[in-house]
């Protein structure tokens, strides 16, 4: 069966034309107008398949995920030369931190550098400072201390930012961090991430658990982070709490448990 989040409507697909996401974030639409079902962070690489007044169907090169934005978020393809690697960050209208911040950049952001000072970045949408990015070929390698950068983040529904992040949003950003590729939500990752453990086997760090409509990282053998909608924020949580919780919540027990590959 076909699945519309990553095969769209042959019908619909009249064009393979590469861009990428020039506004700070944008809302990635089940339909022009419609409720978002993702979002795209500033500099992600995507294919427009059909553009259309307003909008354009694309596909999201990090993971596939088909949808629709708005026509002025999209901007011409460059190669990234750096990445937001802090929780967030701010492009100032010059390379000083007391001009004017003109955006709110979120982990994950790819810009391309266009000029460079000791202290600061020049991208399209202002200059970044540079504690704040790292070259774009720099790996991390443990994706729970990258999901802790995100530790108390408002839980949204479909969110990918610093603003607002779900759970497979949570994960998803871990995992790209560290070069593990990993689809947009938890029952593609619970399918195409990681390898699969037996229930009783011992949990260590950055193994994952999934449920029937949820995900959670391990952070020890004891706890977990994740973003859900019970804290409404990314939180660590015991473990054996968080499954009696969301058991007696309605959500059931675990369904999978996953083994991230090592990285680094």
């Amino acid at each position: 069966m076909r699945d519309p989040r990553t095969t769209p409507d042959p019908d619909q697909v009249v064009s393979e034309e590469p861009a990428q996401i020039g506004s700070p974030l944008v809302e990635l639409l089940r339909d022009p107008g419609g409720p978002r079902d993702r979002q795209l962070l500033f500099g992600d690489h995507i294919t427009i398949l059909n553009r259309m007044e307003s909008h354009a169907l694309i596909r999201a090169g990090k993971d596939g995920y088909c949808g629709y934005v708005p026509l002025s978020a999209i901007s011409p393809q460059t190669p990234a030369t750096h990445r937001v690697t802090a929780r967030a960050t701010h492009a100032y209208a010059a390379p000083d931190f007391k001009s004017p911040d003109q955006a709110s950049l979120s982990f994950g952001a790819a810009c391309t550098a266009l000029s460079e000072t000791p202290t600061f970045i020049e991208t399209a949408l202002g200059f970044v400072p540079r504690q704040h990015v790292r070259t774009s070929d720099t790996v991390a390698t443990d994706p729970a201390a990258i999901a802790a950068l995100f530790l108390g983040a408002p839980y949204l529904w479909g969110g990918n930012s610093h603003l607002g992040i779900d759970c497979s949003g949570l994960v998803q950003a871990a995992c790209l961090a560290c070069g593990i590729p990993c689809p947009a939500d938890s029952d593609q990752q619970a399918e195409g991430v990681g390898t699969p453990l037996p229930e009783d086997t011992p949990l260590q760090r950055n193994d994952l658990i999934f449920w029937d409509g949820h995900v959670a990282l391990v952070t020890d053998a004891m706890t977990l982070i994740h973003a859900n909608a019970g804290h409404m924020a990314v939180v660590y949580e015991s473990v054996s709490e968080a499954i009696v919780r969301i058991e007696t919540q309605g959500d059931g027990k675990p369904t999978h448990f996953k083994r991230l590959p090592r990285t680094g």
